[in-house]
């Protein structure tokens, strides 16, 4: 196909959850200037009106600031609501990288972490990442959540059946990962060759379908937090 006969590439959709109606025009307006990447929507209030107009936008990616109209947290609500939206990826807008905070937002379902005193350049990118089913987190964010991951209940790698979900072998892969490992230190320390460790994270990413370190380790921190 040339060139002058290529489809159009469809916008992502990009609903904007703000405290206030100039934050989401200032955020708006600048995704216009120049980029036909996404289209943007934006809703404004407390977190109970948000989630009461959610069904009616559907977005296909969702920015949600920390901070609407009923309190500093009341953007988690709308992140936790956002869960039922399987179509929809969340990002959570941050104003600094608390440790408690970000733990939280990945909790609460959030796909990737921003902060504001980032560029609307990176914003594109994170949006266009998270879009792509992968996460968005920043190596301190990553730090914080292995920070949290030590305080927590031995992870469990089962299946709803009770049936272990990998083999031994790869379950010291995927805890030598959480642990902040290598590739390298993890044969090492398992006494193989490195290219069969990558071999064991294909496999591990395929049972878990995810394509990411960063996805194995939030996979992992999530399953630990639900057993806790």
């Amino acid at each position: 196909m040339s060139p002058s006969h290529a489809v159009p590439k469809t916008p992502i959709s990009v609903l904007i959850v703000t405290r206030d109606n100039m934050t989401g025009e200032l955020l708006k307006n600048a995704f216009a200037r120049g980029r036909k990447d996404f289209a943007v929507q934006t809703l404004t209030g407390s977190s109970q009106k948000v989630i009461g107009q959610l069904r009616a936008h559907k977005p296909q990616v969702a920015l949600i600031t920390e901070e609407l109209q009923d309190g500093q947290e009341a953007g988690a609500k709308v992140l936790q609501k956002l869960r039922d939206f399987q179509d929809t990826s969340a990002i959570m807008l941050l104003h600094d990288s608390k440790p408690e905070c970000v733990v939280n937002a990945f909790r609460d379902g959030a796909r990737g972490i921003f902060y504001r005193n980032h560029s609307l350049k990176a914003l594109s990118k994170c949006i266009q990442t998270v879009h792509r089913g992968q996460i968005w987190a920043s190596n301190e964010d990553l730090e914080h959540v292995m920070n949290a991951l030590g305080h927590t209940k031995p992870l469990r790698l089962h299946n709803a059946d009770g049936k272990p979900l990998f083999t031994r072998r790869e379950e010291d892969v995927v805890r030598l990962v959480v642990d902040g490992l290598k590739n390298r230190e993890i044969a090492q320390r398992l006494r193989v060759k490195e290219h069969s460790i990558r071999n064991y994270l294909h496999r591990i990413f395929e049972k878990l379908g995810v394509s990411t370190r960063v996805e194995l380790i939030l996979y992992a921190f999530s399953q630990r937090d639900s057993n806790s």
